[in-house]
């Protein structure tokens, strides 16, 4: 049989894979009506995350593919939060004090752009409305140029323990090319802040592969990151994708890096990084040793959902906010993504519920298998027939041949494992076990 090129692995584009089946695959068949039955199915021991969207920024990222937009009025972001706590009331009697959340996520567009007291007034509404574990984590994503005191001391008093930065890069002229200016200084006041009161853990967040980006820049902003000694980092690849992303198209193409550049960059990180201390966590993720992430990734309970890898074991996960995205038991949905669209639909009284996809025993057994190469680069054959019986013929038959077509896959015993030195190949390697990706109902980003 024909070997699969290592060049088509690095130009290919496939899924993040953050959920199987992906977002693209959605459709309208699942509506409120269905969600508002997988809500009243929740158990009342379901450990519950919540992701709540904050779809706004004080200025526009031109790399940026989140579903935001840009305000210098806070009164857009006011109203906003009218209608997400009459959504976090909605869910919250429907749950009817069954379920309990084990982490709170705030995402964006810029959650550090609320005011201090939207920033309390918010986790009141959460408490007055879920069943919150007292050790609950709440990590929160921060755009170190929107913080002062005043909001660093509003992170403390909301309970963060864990803090996401977004850096990108260091180097004036990549920031310049991509709309994002800020310093190592203001950054380093930020960790600080956070640090001095008492939030445990900070993760610095990368990107390799931007305009004007060279080996030099990234590792000069690497060395400076891990400076701070951050407990995670992440270093994504930059996902171009104008087509979706119209405001993408303000970076100059020509000035982006080529595949083979991207893959030595990726490399490059990933050595500095792993040589300052850190375990590598998946296939873009760094953790401290000591840091519950690499314990999870160490003893195989390491996770992947919207946010990227977690540590976090909660089978139901509530996405509030336009485009949010659920994952329930039976299966995914998503709201609205339009906030002015969302806002209407919640002023109506029901949930912004849009689109989604119930799980078939197919999707989930697919769903495994590439949430552990994603995790672990591999999978036990044992593991797969205790979960899904004789199901799981077809997907062996698969990999099988995988096996004997390409020279980063391989089977060894009961295992079938992604080779150690190709688990940057992860993405797509995991793609030959998507059996909706020939449907090509999305374009996706680059795999590295």
């Amino acid at each position: 049989m024909t070997a699969v090129p290592t060049h088509r692995l690095i130009d290919a584009n496939v899924p993040r894979y953050t959920s199987y089946p992906t977002a693209p695959h959605f459709h309208d068949g699942v509506t409120p009506e269905t969600v508002s039955g997988w809500i009243d199915a929740v158990p009342a021991d379901e450990a519950i995350s919540l992701y709540l969207h904050i779809p706004y920024c004080d200025r526009l990222c031109w790399f940026c593919a989140c579903h935001t937009k840009q305000t210098l009025r806070y009164a857009p972001v006011a109203d906003y939060l009218a209608m997400l706590y009459r959504e976090i009331a909605m869910v919250g009697r429907r749950l009817a004090g069954r379920g309990i959340v084990r982490a709170i996520h705030l995402g964006g567009g810029s959650p550090t752009m609320l005011r201090p007291k939207d920033m309390q007034s918010l986790f009141r509404r959460l408490r007055e409305s879920f069943t919150i574990a007292a050790d609950a984590s709440v990590s929160i994503e921060i755009d170190p140029n929107d913080m002062d005191e005043a909001r660093l001391d509003a992170l403390a008093e909301v309970g963060t323990t864990r803090a996401s930065l977004g850096i990108q890069d260091f180097d004036r002229r990549v920031q310049n090319a991509i709309n994002r200016k800020q310093s190592f200084e203001t950054t380093r006041e930020v960790v600080e802040g956070l640090r001095g009161r008492g939030v445990g853990s900070v993760n610095l967040d990368l990107l390799y592969g931007l305009p004007f980006q060279t080996l030099a820049t990234l590792d000069r902003t690497i060395e400076l990151s891990l400076s701070l000694r951050p407990d995670r980092v992440a270093i994504f690849g930059y996902a171009h994708v104008p087509w979706f992303k119209k405001h993408q198209t303000m970076i100059d193409e020509a000035a982006l890096p080529g595949p083979d550049a991207r893959l030595e960059q990726a490399q490059g990180a990933a050595r500095l990084i792993c040589e300052a201390g850190y375990l590598p966590i998946g296939i873009d993720h760094f953790a401290l040793p000591a840091d519950s992430l690499a314990a999870a990734a160490r003893e195989g309970r390491l996770t992947r959902n919207f946010q990227g890898y977690t540590d976090e074991r909660c089978e139901t996960l509530i996405g509030l906010g336009p485009s949010s995205i659920s994952r329930f038991r039976q299966g995914y949905a998503q709201n609205m993504p339009s906030t002015a669209a969302y806002g209407r639909l919640i002023e109506a009284g029901g949930l912004a519920v849009v689109r989604g996809l119930s799980l078939s025993d197919e999707d989930r057994m697919r769903g495994w298998v590439i949430e552990r190469l994603m995790c672990d680069f591999g999978f036990s054959v044992t593991a797969l027939h205790g979960r899904f019986g004789a199901g799981a013929e077809a997907i062996l038959h698969e990999a099988a041949l995988l096996a004997q077509t390409s020279p980063h896959f391989a089977s060894n015993g009961d295992r079938f494992a992604i080779g150690a030195d190709s688990h940057l190949f992860a993405r797509s390697i995991a793609a030959h076990f998507d059996s909706y990706l020939s449907s090509r109902k999305a374009r996706h980003s680059a795999a590295i």
